[in-house]
């Protein structure tokens, strides 16, 4: 049986086992498997744009033809070099190709599978793992050693450290999705250039923009007290196909300015001043709701829930797949203990 893990997956990313051209990338962080297939297929052959030297299937063609994959893979390239195979898989099965291209020689092809969450029972997980020239390697949420390992990485191509306050936000606003973690460190460094440290203000001012995500809503609604809100637009933006980790982010940012608000209030700042003012910047679609969360919660109980949701943020990306239950549960959490002044 041949499934990758831990520090085997990153040495053979790095060299790739010629003897095992067939890899099977599979797992709930879809964007780590796009960037894993990209890496494999870009040293596999001299040009990834080349049609005749890259092909491109989809699994869910493949299911009706499964022989197809074998003819893709036995063709020689009508004037030489490497060549490699793209496939998707869908929700129907080709194992049966897989399997016959396992038994076949293959010379200077590579084939990539890149699929969803595979249960260890799926037919094109047990075909790759079963087979002696396949491998199959899964692809679950950075941890928290391999997310500082990635924040350190991408901010230092931009030369930037980071203050230590802004990297323990930023570890929880990210995560679940590879290229989606890589896309927020690169507007974030951008939005840096010229700084020698990244702040925790740059943090907030750019990671994740909650109005990007429209996910305000659902957020509002949770510090507003109306649970039955939060459940019908988390609903909406499971539908929508949203990461629930983002929803997590913007409760967070939002948590941390009804936070910096609530203190200026404590100390004497009437609330209506604050929001016309916009101090801290807030949407005016959104200021109804935020008077009515900062009369809902006290600076103390504020820092409560900042700690529950960063604890919801670890536990999302330990249970990737529990993901969606656990940002709603903590959500509606707040919703329902909205009311109990304090």
């Amino acid at each position: 049986m041949v499934a990758l893990r831990g520090k085997e997956i990153d040495a053979f990313l790095a060299r790739p086992d010629p003897a095992r051209p067939i890899i099977l990338l599979y797992g709930p962080d879809a964007g780590l498997v796009r960037e894993r297939a990209d890496a494999l297929l870009a040293s596999a052959v001299d040009d990834p744009g080349d049609p005749f030297s890259l092909v491109r299937l989809d699994g869910d063609e493949l299911s009706a033809d499964p022989s197809r994959l074998v003819d893709e893979a036995m063709t020689v390239p009508l004037f030489g070099g490497r060549r490699a195979i793209r496939v998707r898989a869908g929700s129907r099965s080709f194992a049966s190709g897989v399997e016959t291209l396992a038994e076949s020689p293959l010379r200077d092809c590579r084939i990539v599978i890149e699929a969803g969450e595979l249960r260890a029972e799926s037919p094109l997980r047990k075909a790759c793992e079963r087979a002696r020239t396949a491998v199959a390697i899964g692809c679950y949420a950075d941890d928290a050693n391999q997310l500082a390992r990635l924040i350190d990485s991408e901010l230092r191509v931009s030369n930037l450290s980071i203050a230590p306050d802004a990297r323990a936000v930023l570890m929880s606003l990210l995560g679940g999705d590879r290229q989606a973690s890589r896309n927020e460190l690169k507007k974030l460094a951008l939005y840096a250039h010229g700084a020698r440290e990244v702040t925790l203000d740059d943090v907030m001012a750019v990671v994740a923009d909650a109005s990007e995500l429209k996910v305000d809503p659902i957020v509002d609604g949770a510090f507003a007290g109306k649970p039955d809100l939060v459940e019908t637009e988390f609903a909406k933006a499971m539908v929508a196909g949203t990461y629930p980790g983002m929803i997590i982010s913007a409760a967070q940012r939002h948590a941390a300015w009804l936070h910096k608000t609530s203190l200026a209030v404590a100390e004497g700042t009437p609330v209506s001043s604050l929001l016309e003012s916009g101090f801290p910047r807030l949407h005016f679609s959104r200021k109804p709701s935020a008077e009515i969360a900062l009369r809902n919660f006290s600076p103390a109980r504020l820092v409560g829930i900042i700690e529950q949701l960063a604890t919801a943020a670890l536990e999302m990306r330990k249970q990737a797949t529990l993901a969606a239950v656990i940002a709603q549960r903590a959500l509606l959490a707040i919703a329902v203990n909205a009311k109990r002044r304090g």
